[in-house]
């Protein structure tokens, strides 16, 4: 026996009172149901025996009157949300699902108040679900941040519920991981952003009622598709705006075949409309509020109101004009490797907004004796094609920056002048 053993012999003979209080707590232990193992136990009785007392709850649900700053966690849905309010040292003090109505909204805003004073919130999807939610709380002084979602490895490995997201989005706003502002909302990106949605689709919509149009004209009657056949596009609507459908004696076919050019014709005159009602209004907005916008070449209303829904109504957003680069994925990616030094294209933040550079740079090219000189002078050093495009929508992105925050610093200097968009 070695000398552990007779040291836990000796101490058996020597204190047998402690050793049956330590067999009979042991047996207790494992004959208690599985729920109950794990709780807390109490001191050891006058008897011998342990006795197990209910666990104490981990978290205060009930409003804590010491707390003095929060943060405010929210996941967002279309009919609800989920709320979840955290102590500056991370302990979560209450979780709580609201409705998306105003009243919801208030009274998500009474309920995060009685933790504290909540220092900042976190909004999952601040551009969709939780717009109005963002709008609400920044009203009410609140400084509200996008909280970024979970990544797809942080995905992969763990459970998804609505309050595990609310506590994940305040937990990013109070370990830094949040830090980019929501938008505003509340101003002339935001109706740029309004009559964008509503004249793409019509242009989409409009396209593709010019493609049924064509595909009906291909398995057409012979004697109508040579009749239409050699027309142009534009002409060709007005044509089928002209056919009539017929009388009785002539074949269904040929019938449904031309009431059907004529109500696609239809269809593309009416979507044309709406779609040049709204580039003017597009371009009363922006002429309105940012005139030096327009003003420079290349930029269209369109692309100026890409490029502003993109930036946002409010000016905090953005830490300056490299991060509008960044933002418009027209910021230089290094790829260098042994002697060569090279910088690519970035494939990276907002599409729509770098298409809108990209349509900025090639009417430069082909209209501003500036960037043709630039281009050449390029090219001669080396440069290809894309990277002499790249440099200039980063150089568009620069101009572009400083041309809005110019508007903004004038309008804001002088309220007076601001009028109205013309109807």
């Amino acid at each position: 026996m070695g000398p552990g053993g007779a040291l836990r012999r000796w101490f058996g003979q020597a204190c047998p009172e402690h050793c049956s209080a330590r067999r009979t707590r042991t047996v207790s232990l494992m004959t208690a149901r599985p729920d109950q193992r794990h709780c807390r136990q109490s001191d050891t009785t006058d008897g011998g025996e342990s006795t197990i007392n209910s666990p104490e709850p981990a978290r205060s649900m009930g409003p804590s009157l010491g707390a003095t700053e929060a943060v405010l966690g929210v996941d967002t849905h279309r009919d609800f949300h989920v709320a979840a309010v955290l102590s500056m040292t991370g302990r979560t003090l209450g979780i709580e699902r609201f409705p998306a109505t105003v009243d919801g909204y208030r009274r998500l805003f009474t309920w995060a108040c009685q933790w504290g004073g909540i220092r900042c919130a976190g909004a999952e999807s601040s551009g969709t679900y939780g717009a109005a939610l963002s709008r609400y709380l920044l009203s009410q002084g609140i400084e509200v941040v996008e909280a970024p979602g979970p990544g797809r490895s942080a995905r992969c490995r763990r459970s998804k519920s609505d309050r595990a997201d609310a506590e994940a989005a305040a937990r990013a706003v109070l370990s830094g991981r949040a830090h980019s502002p929501v938008k505003s909302g509340s101003g002339p990106a935001e109706t740029a952003r309004i009559y964008i949605v509503a004249k793409d689709s019509a242009v989409k919509a409009q396209r593709q009622a010019a493609n049924q149009l064509k595909a009906i004209l291909v398995t057409a009657d012979p004697a109508l598709r040579e009749e239409l056949a050699t027309l142009s596009r534009r002409a060709l609507v007005r044509a089928c705006l002209e056919l009539s459908e017929g009388d009785g004696r002539a074949d269904p076919v040929v019938r449904a075949t031309r009431f059907t050019l004529r109500l696609l014709a239809e269809r593309i005159e009416q979507l044309r409309a709406q779609s040049r009602v709204l580039e003017c209004r597009l371009a009363d907005l922006i002429r309105c509020h940012h005139p030096r916008l327009v003003d420079a070449v290349g930029i269209g209303p369109h692309s100026a109101a890409v490029l502003l829904t993109v930036m946002g109504d409010n000016s905090d957003r953005l830490r300056g004009e490299a991060s509008f680069a960044a933002l418009c994925g027209a910021s230089p990616v290094e790829y260098s490797s042994g002697n060569r030094q090279h910088c690519r294209l970035n494939r990276g933040g907002n599409r729509q907004a770098n298409a809108a550079l990209h349509r900025i740079v090639l009417s430069r090219l082909r209209w501003d004796a500036r960037t043709r000189t630039y281009y050449e002078r390029c090219v001669t050093e080396g440069k290809t094609r894309r990277e002499v495009i790249r440099c200039l929508k980063r150089y568009v992105a620069r101009e572009v920056y400083r041309l809005v925050q110019e508007d903004r610093r004038s309008l804001s200097c002088t309220p007076a002048s601001i009028s109205a968009v013309p109807r």
